[in-house]
């Protein structure tokens, strides 16, 4: 199960009896859509066994609650624009009494540079992707806002050179077909 897949269902548990056929039903869509969040209702409900209007709204309540936070494109922004430079940053972050690492979490995710942040395990605490126009800028972003940080004890600043599989679709081109035109 992916991670978006127990994130959701951990989420619609709330809502949602888990034993239910509403439940079960919402599960398979979220999945579906996880993985292709173009798909129409029609085709939704002939993958799932239900009515559109059924399916049409299910998505709708679960927008409403929240469960589904939005739809997004996965670009390959190599491709189109060479002036696209994103990082990983490691921040360890000493946590806040009665706060813990959410106080820092949600100050950095304000950022409009900021495309991620995740509390993680391990040898440092949160983990955010930036993106920027230049290596420089992303440095210096860093090092003028995150280190800067009430809490932030250090930063590690990881470049990302090349993107091969984002949000499960891969971005590395497809093997060219150099056999050539065949006609009878």
């Amino acid at each position: 199960m992916t991670t978006f897949a127990l994130i959701a269902y951990s989420a619609i548990r709330a809502i949602f009896d888990l034993e239910s056929e509403v439940f079960l039903m919402n599960l398979k869509l979220l999945k579906l859509l996880s993985k292709n969040a173009r798909l129409k209702d029609e085709e939704l409900a002939v993958m799932i066994g239900a009515e559109e209007k059924e399916v049409h709204d299910n998505i709708a309540e679960m927008e409403k609650e929240g469960l589904i936070r939005g739809y997004k494109a996965v670009v390959d922004w190599e491709r189109i624009d060479n002036t696209h430079v994103s990082a990983l940053i490691e921040l360890k972050v000493t946590p806040k009494a009665g706060l813990g690492f959410e106080e820092v979490a949600m100050k950095v995710s304000q950022y409009p540079e900021v495309e991620s942040v995740y509390l993680m395990s391990g040898g440092y605490d949160l983990s955010v992707t930036v993106t920027g126009k230049t290596f420089q800028e992303v440095a210096m972003f860093v090092a003028k806002e995150l280190s800067t940080i009430d809490s932030v004890i250090s930063t590690t600043t990881h470049f990302i050179l090349r993107r091969y599989k984002e949000l499960d679709v891969e971005l590395i081109g497809k093997p060219s077909d150099d056999r050539g035109n065949f006609s009878l």
